[in-house]
């Protein structure tokens, strides 16, 4: 059952131009933002001190946060762990204390709001550590977009590999434009919401490349213009359902998560709304760059040989 039915195909191809002066500016601005701003990494790349402390109520997170802002600790992140009365507290690196001393002085500031806090766990994290997170991080984003590359180039053709890989990249570009534009904190969850936005950028692809396989079968006298326009009027109703339910439970966690998922939401969120148009408006239309044809997905039947009847 279709609750979006289109009578006539949109025609997406149209505005290609439009689109593409869209992505190579937005696509510049975030790379030009990531170069002079860079993205504000969090403990987990940068190093610090982690904390887990405990208390005999609920914590009252804010009244935890103005205490380390008493403390001129305004980087700190300090969020639910756990249960409603586990605290994990995320300090950076600071030259002037140990970690020791910097958790010693910490707890000492929040025995003074509230002497039931008590100490459960310190670890710190070192800046090399960090270093190899990062590094291991974009080892993956590198390794994911090669195997997206090779995925796509066995199973339809490779124009569309290279179309996939772009439209992937224009939209972690993006993401990270964001991070470094508004200086959000990059952590280890942002990775991760990095990561799955892959994955879910090239599902949205890979459905959108598959009607356009089966139009070159089915509409054999179109144009590749109106193929890939009618492909995806066909899955738009799809899309509007599937990304609009996945953007729901994604908004509620962005809303309502705290502040453990809010940045993980919101590059879910950035990265959702633009694998769709990346999807649509930038694999599509580089695939026609790339002069896609027929041939290229449907094999030609070979004429069989006619029997002249002749008797040997």
């Amino acid at each position: 059952m279709e609750f979006f039915r289109f009578s006539r195909d949109i025609p997406f191809m149209s505005w290609r131009r439009i689109a593409a002066v869209i992505s190579i500016l937005t696509f510049i601005l975030s790379v030009f933002f990531i170069v002079t701003r860079g993205l504000n990494l969090g403990v987990d790349f940068t190093g610090g001190t982690v904390l887990e402390v405990s208390y005999t109520q609920t914590a009252d997170l804010n009244k935890i946060r103005n205490v380390l802002v008493d403390l001129e600790m305004t980087d700190a992140t300090v969020q639910n762990f756990g249960t409603s009365r586990d605290v994990m507290i995320r300090l950076p690196v600071k030259p002037e204390y140990s970690s020791a001393q910097l958790s010693e002085t910490v707890l000492s500031a929040l025995r003074l709001s509230d002497d039931t806090v008590e100490m459960r766990r310190v670890e710190f994290v070192g800046p090399q550590v960090g270093k190899e997170l990062l590094e291991n991080g974009a080892l993956a984003l590198l390794f994911v977009s090669l195997g997206i590359v090779a995925y796509l180039a066995v199973r339809f053709e490779w124009k569309f590999g290279i179309a996939g890989i772009i439209a992937n990249l224009h939209d972690v570009i993006i993401i990270l434009g964001f991070f470094a534009f508004f200086q959000w904190e990059f952590s280890l969850t942002v990775l991760a919401a990095v990561l799955a936005v892959l994955g879910y950028s090239v599902n949205e692809s890979v459905v959108i490349f598959d009607r356009i396989r089966e139009n070159f079968r089915k509409l054999r006298k179109a144009t590749v213009t109106k193929v890939i326009d009618n492909a995806i009027t066909r899955t738009m109703a799809r899309t509007i359902i599937t990304h609009g339910s996945t953007q729901m439970v994604v908004i509620s966690m962005l809303l309502f998560g705290g502040e453990v998922l809010h940045y993980f939401a919101l590059a879910l969120t950035i990265g959702i709304l633009f694998g769709i148009y990346s999807s649509i408006m930038v694999a599509s239309p580089i695939i026609m760059m790339l002069g896609v044809k027929r041939e290229d997905l449907v094999k030609l039947e070979e004429k069989k040989p006619e029997n002249d009847g002749a008797v040997v």
